[in-house]
């Protein structure tokens, strides 16, 4: 008794395109809607293997569209070479791992994967354009943070190394600034390196100097991240509580394309905000914080709510209800951001001409 075995069946022509990216090679697969799995390649994370991949996927039809992983990352290049060429470009999650146990993993598998994904429509998230002022802003805001950082640690170095420093030094740096502390310090000229007087004022010299250095840097950065976000999203800044480095990292997160977040209720997950269903058995209505989402966007939108409670009028009077109504301070404050991230995805989609929050 042989085996029964399903009949070939023809090729629809319309294909999703799956690739695995790399830093030097993306590998592809294309899956047809009625045929499944027609052929994979791999090509060179360049210019020219975009266009081999391109030419490549259309021999087999018409493309629906590309499922892409890393689309902020590895990805990104691909990415946007693809949205050029006006094809639709879908960001696929890599496969949760009791699926890479059970079936394994390699490349082609993972590009088959992300294909199928697209198709199922387990993956639907539009990715980020990588191309705009929102990314510029993610640029110089790595450099940003990573300056403001560098010149904490000179200052804490700095003052660690005070106390080795004679008595006279030590009583010169009570009560500064240190903007005033380095300004003074970068300001010693030591005699010839013979004896620890002299090694530490080389010290001190050394990291005032550095310090200065940093301030700078970061001031020049803080500057053009200022003037990117007052043109890109004005109307955030605008909003009590939202600074500019607030609105930059909702800038960040969001893109230069927000209408890919369908709702406020998306951007709030987007934002781990939104509270998950944690109903089972003979519980029900129950939920749990999300620890997920963008933690930086969750942190500034915190920030935000925070400097509301203290300032903002009509936050102090729904901060007193809730109060009043047994509510904790954490409960409230998730309460307000949940309210905040709201009023933010309003003033994106529909500017500034939107009712406040706090009613």
């Amino acid at each position: 008794m042989t085996a029964l075995q399903l009949p070939d069946i023809a090729p629809s022509g319309h294909i999703v395109v799956g690739v695995d990216t790399h830093k030097h090679i993306h590998v592809a697969a294309v899956v047809d809607t009625t045929a499944g799995l027609r052929s994979t390649l791999s090509v060179t994370a360049d210019r020219d293997g975009f266009e081999k991949l391109l030419a490549w996927a259309r021999s087999f039809g018409r493309i629906l569209a590309f499922g892409v992983e890393g689309t902020g990352s590895y990805g990104a290049a691909l990415t946007s070479f693809i949205r050029r060429h006006d094809t639709l470009v879908i960001e696929v999650s890599r496969p949760n791992r009791r699926l890479r146990r059970l079936n394994g993993k390699s490349d082609t598998l993972d590009a088959e994967n992300a294909a199928r994904a697209v198709l199922s429509r387990t993956a639907t998230a539009i990715p980020k354009v990588t191309d705009g002022t929102a990314e510029m802003v993610r640029q110089l805001k790595v450099a940003y943070d990573t300056a403001v950082k560098a010149r904490t640690a000179a200052m804490v170095t700095l003052k660690a190394m005070l106390v080795h420093a004679p008595d006279d030094v030590r009583a010169s740096a009570e009560a500064k600034t240190p903007l005033a502390l380095a300004h003074k310090f970068s300001r010693l000229r030591p005699s010839l390196l013979e004896n620890t007087t002299d090694s530490i004022k080389h010290t001190l010299r050394s990291l005032s100097r550095r310090w200065i250095s940093l301030d700078e840097e970061a001031g020049a950065l803080n500057k053009m991240i200022y003037d990117l976000v007052q043109e890109a999203v004005p109307q955030l800044v605008e909003s009590y509580g939202i600074s500019t480095h607030t609105a930059a990292e909702i800038l960040i997160v969001v893109g230069d394309n927000p209408e890919r977040i369908k709702s406020e209720a998306a951007l709030a997950k987007l934002a781990g905000i939104s509270p998950i269903p944690a109903s089972s058995g003979m519980t029900s209505g129950r939920y749990r914080i999300n620890r997920g989402g963008h933690r930086q966007l969750n942190a500034a939108i915190y920030r935000a709510a925070i400097v509301r409670m203290r300032g903002h009028e009509p936050t102090k009077v729904y901060v007193a209800r809730r109060t009043a109504e047994g509510k904790t301070k954490r409960d409230i404050v998730r309460c307000l951001k949940r309210y905040i991230i709201r009023e933010v995805y309003r003033l994106l989609r529909y500017g500034p001409k939107v009712a406040e929050y706090a009613t």
